[in-house]
């Protein structure tokens, strides 16, 4: 079955962008495991806010992966990029996990985040912890006792710039959160 990764990084007080969505704050000076990570994965997935604010950035950066944006409005639609899709979503990913293929990223944003945490969907989280506090923002964890899951420490990497990344294993839900 293929994996569905969590690579993002925040904000040491756990913020993923500001509230206007701007991450202007991320560390760009160098790769921190991207690469490496990114060429592990062939498929993405988006929420509909977190891709149309992409789209503003630039290019689009996954060129080469298969795309699938969550949007209820656009279901069934493509672009030059994505697919999106709606409906069904616990479907959707289950199908997804069982068809051939690399492991599967979840690039966010807060909202599908939080979906994917309360259907315990996430197999690994890696997260880059930026020496930053914002003091506000979009987070990574919604406060919402539904989300509580028992993670495995597997690597911690520290860089000269200050970022910490930690990479988890999701265990499981330690009582039923339903």
């Amino acid at each position: 079955m293929r994996k569905i990764r969590l690579f993002i990084a925040s904000s040491l007080d756990g913020y993923i962008a500001r509230i206007s969505g701007e991450v202007d704050w991320l560390f760009t000076d160098q790769d921190y495991g991207y690469t490496e990570f990114f060429d592990q994965i062939d498929t993405v997935l988006i929420g509909s806010k977190t891709y149309h604010q992409m789209l503003g950035f630039g290019e689009y950066p996954y060129k080469g992966k298969k795309g699938f944006v969550f949007s209820n409005p656009l279901q069934g639609k493509t672009d030059n990029n994505v697919e999106f899709v709606g409906g069904d979503l616990k479907g959707f990913i289950n199908t997804l996990r069982q068809s051939s293929g690399g492991d599967i990223w979840l690039v966010g944003g807060g909202q599908i985040i939080h979906y994917f945490l309360i259907h315990s969907l996430i197999d690994q989280l890696i997260l880059s912890i930026h020496p930053i506090i914002l003091g506000d923002g979009i987070p990574l964890i919604w406060k919402d006792r539904s989300v509580e899951t028992l993670l495995e420490l597997k690597d911690v990497r520290t860089y000269e710039s200050g970022l910490l990344q930690v990479t988890y294993n999701f265990k499981s839900k330690p009582r039923d959160a339903s």
